[in-house]
This record gives structure tokens, C-alpha cells and sequence, in this order.
């Protein structure tokens, strides 16, 4: 017995379906800063760290990675040593390790993948 068979990949698709995951990862980015500002758990002095300070880098999204920067000089010291007496005034829940409810483990480490994957849906138009 003989078998051919013959596959036509659709690379048009294939093509829109990465763009859609480039841009599913940058929004779930923005949306993981948005989470963590609500979350109200980054150390509030003047507001600096978590408004200007704190961003999402996309320099390699097309890589398949992007990160989360505070990029005060200040913002290791604060984020390393949660034995600091942090102001509450402005955000009750300011902690030291303030990104670790979203990281493997957390309680709300799913956020990331189902935030992906609602924006995957709608950039892939699946």
C-alpha cells in the first residue's frame, strides 16, 4: 500500500496569527502595569515609582518577551527589602516584592496567561 499526501501551509495566516501573538503580549503588558497601579501595592511617596518611573518595555516583543521596568535607582533597594515601614496613605496594600502575586505561585499568577489569551482571541480573530 502506497500513501501520498500533500500539505499547503497558509502563510498569510501563519503571518497575521504571529503579528496577533506580538501584539496579545504587548497589551497583556499594559494590562499586568494596570493590574499591579490598582492593586495599589508599590511603595507611594510622590507618586514617581509607579506613575513615570514604571513602564512596560516592548524592545523585544517580536522576540516573544517583554518586561515590567521600574527604573528608579531606588526602586531595588525598596523592592528587595519589604522589612521597610512602607507609607500606606496613598496605597494601603505598598509592600516590598510587589510584583509577586502575579509571579508562578502568587494568587493571582493566572492573570497573565488568561489576559493573554482574551487578547490573543481578538488580535488572532479566533
Amino acid at each position: 500500500m502506497q500513501v501520498k499526501s500533500s500539505v499547503k501551509l497558509n502563510m498569510a495566516r501563519i503571518n497575521e496569527l504571529t503579528q496577533a501573538a506580538v501584539a496579545a503580549l504587548e497589551k497583556t503588558g499594559e494590562a499586568l502595569h494596570t493590574e499591579v497601579v490598582q492593586a495599589q501595592v508599590m511603595p507611594f511617596d510622590t507618586g514617581h515609582l509607579q506613575g513615570d518611573a514604571t513602564f512596560v518595555d516592548y524592545s523585544e516583543s517580536s522576540q516573544g518577551k517583554v518586561s515590567l521596568v521600574a527604573s528608579t535607582p531606588y526602586a531595588r533597594r525598596l523592592y528587595y527589602h519589604p522589612e521597610y515601614n512602607f507609607q500606606t496613605d496613598e496605597n494601603p496594600n505598598a509592600k516590598g516584592h510587589w510584583f509577586e502575586d502575579w509571579l508562578p505561585g502568587g494568587s493571582k499568577a493566572d492573570f497573565v496567561p488568561k489576559a493573554f489569551k482574551e487578547n490573543y482571541k481578538k488580535a488572532g480573530g479566533v
